[in-house]
Formats: C-alpha cells, structure tokens, sequence
C-alpha cells in the first residue's frame, strides 16, 4: 500500500490596500520536501479584482505571480532566490510580507497524489 505524501500550502492573496486587509486569493503554493516537490498556481480574475480594486494594473499582478512561479521553479533569472534549495524558496516564498502580493501561512496535510491536491486546493480556494 502507498504511503501518503506529507505536504505544505499556502494560499496566494492580491490585498490591493494592505492596510485594510481586505484580499482575493489568487492561487496556491504546494511544497512536499519528501517528493522535492513546489509548484504554484495562479488565476487572475479580472472582473472580481476590477469590482475589488478598479484602478490596479492587472499586468503588474500578473508579472508579479509570475515571478512567484518562476521562482518556485526555479526558474527565475533575476532572482537568486530561484537557486536556494527547494525547501530556501518555499519559505521565501511563504514569508510574512505587507505588499500587494501575500501568502497565508502554511499549513500541513497529507495525500497520495500532489499534483491532484493542488488541483483541489486551488478549485476550493481561488476559483
């Protein structure tokens, strides 16, 4: 029988007016240091963003989430942070900022397919 694989989330949040708290969650981290496994994924809604914010450059959102993934690929030629370790990057990536662009804290759980938890986590949560 398969073990199941321990895993970390976090919830990505655009908070257009940081000091309101007031957020959209806009997509999700995923990190297992057991599967060397990050990933994150990201949906920009435009018209609850727009309702929420109207006047925020959508594609200063975007870029700003692409470079999230990016550097949780490792794939970010302007960041050094993209050549940290793995588990470097995730909590990087998880730390507490106040910007525009947030995550929440991490939290645990378990599963057998990680690729499938993060498809779960981000229909539950961003979309």
């Amino acid at each position: 029988m398969q073990e199941k694989i321990l895993y970390e989330y976090s919830i990505i949040r655009f908070v257009p007016k940081v000091e309101r708290e007031e957020f959209i969650n806009v997509g999700v981290i995923i990190f297992s240091k057991r599967e060397n496994y990050l990933k994150v994924k990201y949906f920009i809604n435009d018209q609850r963003i727009n309702a929420f914010a109207h006047d925020f450059d959508l594609s200063f959102i975007d870029s700003n989430l692409k470079a999230l993934s990016q550097i949780a690929e490792g794939s970010n030629p302007f960041s050094d942070v993209s050549k940290f370790e793995i588990h470097e990057r995730f909590r990087w990536l998880t730390a507490v900022r106040s910007s525009c662009i947030q995550t929440s804290r991490p939290h645990p759980g378990k599963t057998f397919n990680l690729d499938r938890k993060l498809d779960e986590l981000y229909k539950e949560h961003v979309v």
